[in-house]
Order: structure tokens, then sequence, then C-alpha cells
């Protein structure tokens, strides 16, 4: 058991979620990050589905690593991954129709992810599957608080609300306040998340 939670699986855990953060660092992932945050709740749907595709994809990638031919590696994972995008999609439509249809293509783009690519190539082709599991897992949290934060802020100060349900009270905007329209368009998700990793860096540099 001790092993399981060694340091080094800790760090391997611990790195994508905040010093190799895959979007704020490796500046991967970011077409989606910028397209599914207008609100927050397709943001953590968004977020959820791809850490349990990267940890699943991960995992498999890593069982059958030594039986896959190199020239065909990356075609294996692209079908691995776009198995587990299918499924994931089909769950989606069965359980939460309204919000797959506002991922809408996103999710089918899962597949193409420059995260779970990288994952697969760099660490799962690499390491054993419970390492490559925390990995997976890692890296798909260290995108989601991503997209979560941009996805608040957006629908915030963007619509005044949070998963649907008013936070601004209604004697602030009898006060004058209005709701930034330019909360809602693509470009300020850019600006937005601009700032996050600005910040983060910042914070972060002597860490570094």
């Amino acid at each position: 058991m001790s092993k399981l939670f060694s340091k080094e699986n800790k760090q391997v855990f611990a790195a994508p979620l905040n010093l190799d953060n895959p979007i704020l660092i490796q500046v991967l992932g970011i077409c989606s990050a910028l397209a599914v945050t207008a609100q927050l709740e397709p943001a953590i749907v968004m977020g959820l589905s791809v850490t349990v595709i990267t940890a699943c994809s991960n995992v498999i990638i890593s069982l059958i690593r030594k039986t896959i031919p190199n020239r065909i590696r990356i075609i294996i994972q692209l079908v691995v991954v776009a198995a587990l995008v299918t499924i994931v999609s089909m769950v989606l439509k069965a359980f939460a129709y309204d919000v797959s249809v506002q991922l809408s293509v996103y999710v089918g783009l899962i597949i193409t992810n420059c995260i779970l690519m990288g994952r697969l190539e760099a660490f799962a082709m690499m390491n054993g599957p419970w390492e490559s599991f925390l990995d997976g897992v890692g890296s798909g949290l260290g995108y989601a608080w991503i997209l979560v934060v941009i996805g608040a802020m957006r629908e915030l100060f963007g619509a005044g609300t949070l998963l649907g349900f008013t936070v601004i009270p209604q004697c602030v905007y009898d006060a004058g306040y209005v709701n930034n329209g330019m909360m809602t368009m693509p470009a300020m998700a850019m600006i937005l998340l601009g700032c996050v990793i600005w910040a983060h860096r910042s914070l972060n540099k002597e860490e570094k």
C-alpha cells in the first residue's frame, strides 16, 4: 500500500494539478477550454469526461504497451480513445441530454485532444497501470479545474447565475448593475484564460 502511494506516485498525480498543468504550463487543450466555458455546468461535465477518458485510456495502453508494434502505436491509441469517447458520449446522451447538446461536437473532439495523446505517448507507453492511472486522473483534473474556474467567472458575470441558480441578488440590479454580455463571447474566454495563466505563473515563479 505504501508503494502505491509513494512520494513519486504522489508527484505524478499532483504535478498536472499545478506546476505541470496541461493548460497553464503546457498550453494544451485550450480550444475546448474556450468553447465550452460559457456556463459552469458544461464546463464541469467536459472536465469530468476528459478526466475519465484520460485515466481509462492511460490504464488500457499501459496494460498492452508491450504488445503494441511501434509503427502502429498511434493508431491503436486513437482506437482506444475513440472507443472511450463513444461510450462517454452515449452515457451523456442517456443521462444528461441537455448538457450533451450544449457540448455539441466537442465531446467527439476529445479524440483529438492533445492532452490525451500526449499522456498516452509520453507516460502510459513507458509506465505501469497504476502510475498511468494517477497520471491520467491528475492530468484530467488539472484540465478540469481550469474549465471550472473560467466557466464560473463567465456565467457569474455574464448571466448573474451559477449552475442556473441566481447568485447576484435583484437589489444589485436595481442599484444599476448590468450583466456583462462580453463574458458570453469566446474572446472573453481567451482573455480570462490569459489572466489565469499570468496569475498562476506569477504565484509559482519562485517554486518553479
